[in-house]
């Protein structure tokens, strides 16, 4: 692999034909530089694997078991020296010109260490998860509880959505297509593996943000996304779990110590209510499909 060329690590779990149709769009529209994807398996059983194999091109890592997405991510991290890292979901579907366009973008803009782009569902519509910015207690409350979520809601409801943000810097982008500079994940660190599924892209933009590199959004390119493709439309208990102690986690190592004791505790209760209720709701779900 070129020093100037591209590595892509795409972490898969029980997403064989998600998987196929990425690794497709991949191969169709493959930058004009070299380019070395990583799929991670973390241990699907559902024929994922040799579906993998199915493209010669593609190195394949069988983890063996579930090591969530940021220590999987890691592990195709290390297995390439390019200037930069695309961590890609594998519910993600790429679009002619879009490598090539964002890898021009960084290249001319060197204190750009994270570039994301426009995501769009399998309508069309587009994918709040594209950009957002670092939740303050109102904006994710709000969020949560979906009142900050509609076109008319106000800018601090709508605050994690980051509204005002059309084009350019911004706190953060999604992890399902994050394109990383190898020499800013060289200064910062890569993914926090204390995350294990959630919450670890939104780490480290913040971490990022903390030593001065700037994440760009750019909508001038979409990638299709499966939203939920990977993780299903009901949790199930451990990723819900995850997923709540993704929030307390980030919450815990870069906003407790300078906020109030009580107001880390109303935090930390609301995230563990919401926990509460999204299981009870996700294990109803379940129950009702099955029936």
């Amino acid at each position: 692999m070129s020093e100037d060329g591209l590595d892509v690590g795409i972490v898969a779990y029980r997403s064989r034909r998600l998987l196929r149709d990425c690794l497709a769009s991949l191969h169709q529209h493959a930058p004009a530089r070299p380019m070395h994807v990583v799929v991670v398996d973390n241990d699907s059983r559902d024929g994922t694997v040799e579906m993998a194999r199915e493209f010669p091109a593609v190195e394949l890592i069988e983890a063996g078991r579930n090591l969530g997405f940021a220590a999987a991510t890691n592990v195709a991290l290390a297995r390439g020296a390019g200037r930069y890292f695309l961590a890609l979901n594998p519910d993600t579907r790429l679009h002619a010109g879009v490598l090539d366009h964002l890898l021009g973008l960084m290249d001319e803009q060197p204190r750009v260490g994270i570039c994301g782009c426009r995501l769009e569902r399998e309508d069309g519509s587009f994918d709040h998860a594209a950009k957002r910015a670092f939740p303050t207690p109102l904006g994710a409350l709000a969020h949560f509880a979906r009142i900050g979520r509609g076109n008319g809601a106000p800018a601090a409801l709508a605050q994690y959505r980051a509204p005002k943000v059309e084009r350019g810097p911004v706190d953060a982008v999604s992890g399902a297509f994050m394109l990383l500079r190898r020499s800013a994940l060289d200064e910062v660190g890569r993914f926090d593996e204390g995350y294990w599924l959630y919450m670890e892209d939104l780490d480290l933009c913040y971490r990022f943000a903390q030593a001065g590199w700037v994440t760009w959004y750019e909508p001038s390119v979409a990638v299709t996304h499966v939203n939920g493709g990977t993780s299903g439309r009901n949790r199930t208990l451990r990723v819900n779990g995850a997923f709540h102690y993704g929030m307390y986690r980030f919450y815990r190592l870069h906003y407790a110590e300078s906020r109030p004791k009580f107001l880390n505790g109303a935090v930390y209760a609301a995230i563990a209510a919401k926990l509460a209720g999204s299981a009870a709701r996700s294990a109803l779900n379940r129950h009702v499909l099955r029936g």
